[in-house]
């Protein structure tokens, strides 16, 4: 395990990645864990008001991801600095992306249905994350062999091939998909060939005197919701807590 750590993980310089990220999921974890008995009224937790001020978690996290960041900016890929600016900016980034939609909505949504997409964001951050920590490269670049590499062409080319189909995948309201394409490129090919959700640009555009295409759409993106809707959001009520069935007046944490 030693070995195999230090041949994939400390000597291509990926070790503050790996502390970024584990200090990004236990913050996240350690934070929704706070806030749910804060929420149930457990615990010594309390919110933070100064002076009558409700302190959102975002701050603080703002305040390290600059710091770790800026910091990991001058520290290199290796040695002690560059470790704990990784596990600075992680957390830092751990309490941000926990309130995104309150970042998103400019409201007070954590524990409605908007705050699910704070979940979201996390989970697809985290994924993405390990992707890279396994070794792929953003639109795929490692895929050319040594001989692409070293031409410009081959680079340029299967960048744009990737890119393309990223954008494609994202004008067909397949963000998620196109997100990971980024990383995985046979992801982003899928999503461009496939159909595109109702509501997206490209369904808009060239679906509108289309009306068998707009039809299937229609009927795949209902079986589609149908099918995962459930599943997800049981997941994200595990992670994260289930949001309140209508608006609470007052601050949480």
């Amino acid at each position: 395990m030693g070995h195999w750590l230090h041949q994939n993980i400390v000597e291509p310089g990926k070790l503050p990645l790996l502390l970024a990220l584990t200090a990004f999921v236990l913050t996240f974890a350690v934070t929704r864990f706070v806030t749910r008995m804060i929420r149930a009224g457990k615990g010594p937790f309390r919110n933070i008001t100064p002076g009558g001020t409700h302190i959102h978690h975002v701050v603080p996290g703002v305040v390290l991801s600059v710091v770790g960041g800026f910091g990991a900016v001058t520290s290199g890929t290796h040695g002690v600095a560059a470790g704990v600016c990784a596990v600075v900016f992680g957390t830092g980034a751990g309490l941000v992306l926990d309130e995104f939609a309150l970042i998103l909505h400019l409201d007070d949504v954590y524990w409605t249905e908007e705050g699910r997409q704070s979940v979201e964001v996390v989970v697809l951050t985290a994924s993405l994350v390990l992707l890279v920590l396994a070794g792929f490269s953003p639109l795929g670049v490692e895929d050319l062999s040594g001989d692409q590499q070293q031409g410009r062409l081959g680079v340029v080319l299967t960048y744009a091939a990737n890119f393309g189909c990223v954008l494609v995948a994202l004008f067909k309201g397949k963000v998620r998909m196109a997100v990971i394409g980024t990383l995985v490129p046979f992801v982003a090919v899928i999503a461009a060939v496939r159909l595109a959700r109702p509501a997206s640009p490209w369904a808009r555009w060239l679906y509108r005197r289309r009306h068998r295409a707009r039809a299937r759409s229609i009927l795949r993106a209902y079986h589609h919701d149908v099918r995962w809707a459930g599943p997800r959001r049981r997941f994200q009520d595990l992670i994260g807590g289930a949001p309140d069935r209508t608006p609470l007046p007052g601050p949480r944490s």
